[in-house]
């Protein structure tokens, strides 16, 4: 099937396989190098960025329908991933960019389920970098990382999704641990202070970070350095499973002051 023909078929069809006025639209955040990054697709015939997103199949949970998207752009599952904000207002409607989309892809069609008002839901999922491989879908020319500090052009209202997605991570990062998700398997705490820090965006307190973080159990010291650094090296750490896991269910505020679960739960 050529791509004008499965363009114009899910012009027209598509509302036989998905449900009408929803999607889900994912901000999928990589820290690498000392950066915060988002990923996105280039819109092949919109000529501007876009967040990794797409419809809900019929019979499909809203949730299955943001795994299913992220791993087809990241070849990732088992990510962490948040819901965090609905957007509905009635000016974010699509006709008007899915006709330029058509006009620039060479199809002409009237009517179709994809001019009428969508509402999205929005998920942010944080991720590895170093295990990601960017794929683009067959509408787009290519899926690249992007600082979140210097986002090109975005179609619609996706710049504003990715600001809320962004504010909404600021704030749980004050209850909940991320590190996790986004660090390697163990880690400096300079690299954590500087997670934080790029996160938040602004200078922590290196001593007031280290004393809170190891606070909260949920990172342990291991018997190894860095190496080839050149001044003193930094001890490694890594992050505790079972206080981590606790960590998301009640929140990092309950752990500091704390001593670390014990294996018995006591």
């Amino acid at each position: 099937m050529t791509l004008e023909k499965e363009i114009k078929d899910h012009y027209l069809y598509g509302h036989k396989k998905f449900l009408r006025h929803i999607s889900v639209d994912c901000v999928i955040f990589g820290f690498h190098d000392n950066e915060l990054k988002v990923l996105l697709l280039h819109a092949a015939y919109a000529q501007k960025w876009a967040l990794p997103g797409g419809f809900i199949l019929k019979k499909e949970l809203m949730d299955e329908a943001a795994k299913r998207i992220l791993k087809q752009r990241t070849g990732l599952d088992k990510i962490y991933l948040q819901q965090f904000h609905a957007f509905s207002d009635p000016e974010r409607s699509t006709k008007k960019m899915n006709q330029q989309f058509l006009k620039n892809a060479g199809a002409k069609i009237e009517n179709s389920w994809m001019f009428e008002r969508f509402i999205t839901v929005g998920y942010y999922a944080l991720v590895d970098f170093t295990k990601v491989i960017p794929v683009a879908d067959n509408i787009s020319k290519s899926c690249e990382w992007f600082n979140i500090n210097k986002l090109p052009e975005m179609i619609l209202d996706h710049r504003n999704i990715f600001n809320e997605a962004l504010k909404n991570l600021r704030m749980q990062l004050n209850f909940y641990p991320v590190g996790f998700n986004l660090l390697a398997k163990k880690f400096t705490m300079p690299e954590l202070q500087k997670l934080y820090e790029t996160i938040l965006h602004k200078k922590l307190d290196r001593r007031n970070f280290q004393r809170k973080i190891m606070a909260t159990g949920i990172v342990k010291r291991l018997n190894e350095t860095k190496k080839n650094v050149a001044h003193k090296a930094p001890y490694y750490y890594t992050f505790d499973i079972r206080q981590y896991t606790q960590a998301l269910k009640t929140g990092v505020a309950a752990f500091v002051g704390r001593r670390p679960i014990k294996k018995n739960g006591l």
